[in-house]
């Protein structure tokens, strides 16, 4: 399991590191380029690299672990929806309302579906469906569950691209959560499955943390729904309830205050922030 692992990390990073710049070049060509955070006119929506290395390593996976197929094609089934849904975000959304609840508020209120709503209301329902391919419901408990890893895979997605607001803090946040679930999961099979994705997120890194490429919501998507799918099956339901407590509370604070903000007035944050970065 470990030389497979160590495989298909190797395999990620060499597709990606090779098809970055094809790909970049073909968005800033085709003039799919927006500012970054220092107004450098960059291409967008990169992370579709992730989606499209997730076809090799998938594969790849598969074959090398087929009693790991079913839980392999939700993963690339979770990826694959909220890239697209990224994407139709990058492509047509406009900033004229920002954050969930901004996006809900435009929706409820104003009677005007935006991409970002679109996207929450979307990846919900991705998130659900994938709740109930994992647990068979006999009783009261198994819905009570459901509603759970719902949340967290949902929740997961967004709090990683709440994160993409400068170079390489999506990749950093991504990172320390699938971290945080290998130490949690590191005997089970499934935690293998963040090797299929990890090393193309490692390639993908210097480009992100140089300013040269943005991976958009495209990208962003794609990191935390992994997250979420990886947390819902290897930990334990105190633990997971715990992540859920943290997810809510970090939603709840990031709609009140600015992250950024936050991140610049720590210094631990701000350190971890910028390793890597151009200053």
């Amino acid at each position: 399991m470990v030389i497979y692992g160590i495989i298909v990390i190797i395999l990620a990073y060499m597709v990606t590191y090779s098809i970055v710049p094809v790909i970049g070049k073909m968005l800033a060509k085709a003039d799919f380029v927006r500012p970054n955070f220092r107004g450098d006119m960059i291409p967008l929506g990169v992370g579709i690299v992730f989606a499209l290395t997730l076809l090799v390593t998938g594969s790849v996976w598969i074959l090398l672990q087929p009693d790991q197929a079913r839980n392999t094609l939700l993963f690339l089934f979770a990826a694959f929806s909220m890239a697209l849904l990224g994407l139709v975000d990058d492509v047509f959304g406009s900033r004229e309302a920002s954050g969930l609840k901004g996006h809900l508020k435009k929706l409820l209120v104003e009677g005007e579906l935006t991409t970002g709503a679109l996207k929450a209301l979307a990846g919900g329902m991705v998130s659900l469906l994938i709740s109930l391919a994992l647990i068979k419901i006999e009783k009261i408990q198994d819905i009570l569950l459901v509603l759970l890893n719902t949340f967290i895979i949902a929740l997961s997605t967004n709090a990683i691209n709440l994160l993409d607001l400068r170079p390489g803090r999506a990749i950093k946040g991504y990172l320390l959560l699938a971290a945080f679930l290998v130490a949690f999961g590191y005997n089970q099979e499934e935690v293998w499955l963040l090797g299929i994705l990890t090393g193309s997120v490692l390639a993908y890194l210097p480009f992100d943390l140089k300013a040269q490429t943005m991976m958009g919501d495209t990208g962003s998507n794609v990191l935390g729904i992994s997250v979420g799918l990886l947390a819902v099956l290897v930990l334990p339901l105190t633990p997971k309830s715990v992540y859920f407590g943290l997810l809510v509370l970090f939603h709840l604070y990031t709609e009140k205050f600015s992250l950024t903000r936050t991140i610049e007035n720590n210094r631990v944050l701000k350190f971890i922030d910028m390793i890597g970065r151009e200053k």
